[in-house]
């Protein structure tokens, strides 16, 4: 192996140097089309498990795989429901998941197609798929059980390492059973010689699939670290509240209603006749995602990991902006700084994703640097709590039956809204998180180069057409109205050569996440909800500077015993898991796990009329478009027709 490509720090692994080592290490345009074969290249392959440098490349070659979630390009569930849309234009913005959100989706040649390879569809460099990604990790499985190979690493390393690779197969395994439902399990590779019969793989029923995922996070628990003590070089690194936080992912997905029990996939067989999905609800299956979630939660705090909170600024800042930095910060403070994110992936930044997210807030920002083009339709704005923590449809305090009138924003409201100002009355009265993840016209956009030195006097967003950040330049603005301002560093700056951004690692998990995955499972097991399902709740709403759900509901909602019910908490959990989770790649999933995307995704993707530059006529609903999602077809992903074709025993997913 060329010395030019060793490599010693996980964190500063080139994309370049991944693609290079593949294609020297498993040659893989010479095997077969089909899933499980192992490289005939065997002399390679050996040699990769000589020394442990050798190995250690091989071991980053697993890890290489993971998804690149922190840029909405490559996330697949980002822009693939109705949570961020973004302009017709695509300038430098082609997005495939938001192609699949407007009905675009196909079995010749599927979008986003992790199954054969083409994942993103993003360019040259993007060709995989994840079922590479597991045989990759077969390989390496393979050889370093072997105690004969590698023989100048320690057995600690050797069975850390086993264990990472265990669990990295795990997580691919569960990305693609979410994707597509059952899959095959690949347990080892075959090998060349292997007769078709063995090659010409089948889909494993789906509870199958769940339980090899699961089973391999056992397997690794005793060899992985309780937390990274390498901060310098090893951060991203699979730890136990890793491993363990991808287990209660995996189980709390097998538990909802689009995989426990649903009527839909009753006739969904292979060619034998074998059921792929058991008809039969399954009550155990929420009590095991209860356990799996709070396992991980133990492990993960007896780790360290908190909720975080904003440490505070040497400028004077108004209590109203501290919290915002808090539930922003939750995201974008960078990991090992952060104590809410259980896991990060160093591989998956995030400095495009802020040029996408951010609206031009002064004309010293060049169009190109901060592009706008991130845009949550207006239905993701009412999404959020009123200022008492309830919806707004429910709150009996304050009045939103006129919610597209207009109001001007007085001088108390100024940290949220700037003085003066003539908005629309949804963009008033609102919880914390409104207004930390939403950027808005007239709405106030902290950061630390303020021209004020504090949150008095600070940035806004002016969006009319005739605006800074209005719908000016072709292709880069704002579709909706709404900017994505939850993702973008609190650090950014307004350079002279145009915006600087503080890069961050996405993060994969937060503690929240784990908080609310805990207290959705536990309430399904319970006939009425308890103290710990409120409790857990509660953590994260205390957080986000809102009353607790009893305080809330009781006090403010025209349902005030809505969460006294198993039924009423679950709504209210589901509500409070997309405000927590949104622009983080969770609603698509949670819709789908939740059965709930024909409802949710057959509605009109609205915005304000961005084009206009007088407010009477600016804040004017407009349908931009229609969406439709069709069931049960598309609550699972399409396996290329051509697949089908090669590998007769494989069966596509129903609608397909």
């Amino acid at each position: 192996m060329k010395k030019k490509m060793q490599v010693t720090r996980f964190k500063k692994i080139s994309l370049g140097f991944l693609v290079m080592l593949m294609c020297e290490l498993l040659s893989l345009s010479s095997c077969k089309k089909y899933l499980d074969i192992v490289p005939d290249n065997v002399a390679t392959i050996d040699n990769a498990f000589t020394l442990r440098s050798e190995a250690e490349k091989f071991l980053f070659t697993c890890y290489s795989y993971l998804p690149k979630d922190g840029n909405p390009l490559f996330n697949a569930g980002y822009m693939t429901g109705d949570e961020v849309w973004t302009s017709l234009d695509e300038r430098e913005f082609i997005s495939n998941g938001w192609h699949v959100a407007r009905g675009g989706q196909n079995a010749a040649q599927p979008y986003f197609d992790a199954w054969n390879g083409l994942y993103s569809g993003g360019g040259p460099g993007d060709n995989y798929g994840l079922f590479k990604a597991i045989r990759n990790c077969n390989i390496f499985i393979q050889n370093l059980e072997d105690k004969s190979k590698v023989p100048d690493l320690s057995l600690n390393e050797r069975t850390r390492w086993l264990a990472e690779v265990k669990v990295l197969k795990a997580y691919y395994n569960f990305y693609l059973i979410r994707m597509y439902g059952p899959i095959p399990i690949i347990d080892k590779n075959l090998e060349i010689s292997a007769p078709e019969s063995q090659v010409r793989v089948k889909r494993a029923p789906f509870d199958d699939c769940v339980n090899y995922a699961s089973g391999l996070i056992d397997e690794a628990l005793p060899g992985l670290p309780n937390l990274i003590t390498d901060k310098g070089t090893e951060l991203g690194r699979i730890t136990k509240p890793i491993a363990l936080a991808i287990k209660a992912k995996l189980l709390l997905m097998a538990a909802s209603p689009l995989f426990n029990g649903n009527p839909d996939y009753t006739g969904f067989t292979d060619k034998d006749g074998k059921q792929l999905f058991n008809p039969a609800f399954d009550q155990s299956k929420w009590t095991k995602a209860a356990d799996a979630a709070k396992a991980a939660i133990d492990a993960a705090e007896s780790a360290g990991f908190a909720l975080y909170k904003f440490p505070g600024s040497p400028f004077k800042l108004s209590d109203t902006t501290l919290t915002q930095l808090t539930i922003k910060g939750a995201v974008t403070e960078r990991f090992g700084a952060n104590t809410e994110q259980v896991w990060a992936n160093p591989n998956s930044r995030t400095g495009d994703l802020q040029m996408y997210a951010m609206p031009r807030l002064t004309s010293s920002i060049t169009v190109g640097s901060a592009r706008e083009q991130l845009a949550p339709p207006l239905k993701i704005a009412e999404m959020f709590y009123t200022k008492n923590g309830v919806p707004i449809s429910e709150d009996k305090t304050l009045d939103f039956s006129d919610k597209y009138s207009l109001r001007k924003a007085t001088y108390d409201e100024r940290f949220y809204i700037k003085n003066g100002f003539t908005t629309a009355r949804i963009n008033f009265d609102r919880e914390p998180r409104f207004y930390a993840d939403l950027g808005f016209d007239g709405g106030i956009w902290y950061k630390y180069d303020s021209p004020t030195n504090s949150d008095e006097g600070t940035f806004y967003v002016q969006a009319k057409s005739t605006d800074v950040a209005g719908a000016n330049n072709f292709g880069w603005y704002n579709e909706t109205g709404y900017f994505v301002k939850k993702v973008v560093d609190w650090n950014m700056t307004n350079g002279t050569n145009g915006a600087q951004y503080r890069d961050y690692p996405w993060p994969q998990v937060r503690l929240a996440d784990l908080y609310l995955m805990y207290a959705e499972a536990l309430n399904e097991t319970l006939s009425a909800p308890n103290g710990t399902v409120y409790d857990y709740v509660n953590r994260i709403r205390t957080r986000a500077g809102i009353p607790t759900v009893q305080a809330a509901w009781s006090a403010y909602s025209n349902n005030p015993t809505k969460y006294t019910t198993k039924e009423g908490m679950r709504s209210i959990i589901q509500q409070e898991r997309l405000i927590e989770m949104a622009f983080e790649g969770s609603r698509y999933w949670d819709i789908l796990r939740w059965k709930k995307a024909s409802e949710m995704f057959n509605q009109a993707i609205t915005g304000w009329s961005i084009y206009q530059g007088t407010t009477a006529d600016y804040y004017r609903v407009r349908t931009i478009f229609s969406q439709s999602f069709i069931a049960p077809r598309d609550y699972l992903w399409p396996l290329k027709t051509y697949d089908l074709t090669v590998n007769p025993n494989l069966v596509q997913n129903p609608g397909w």
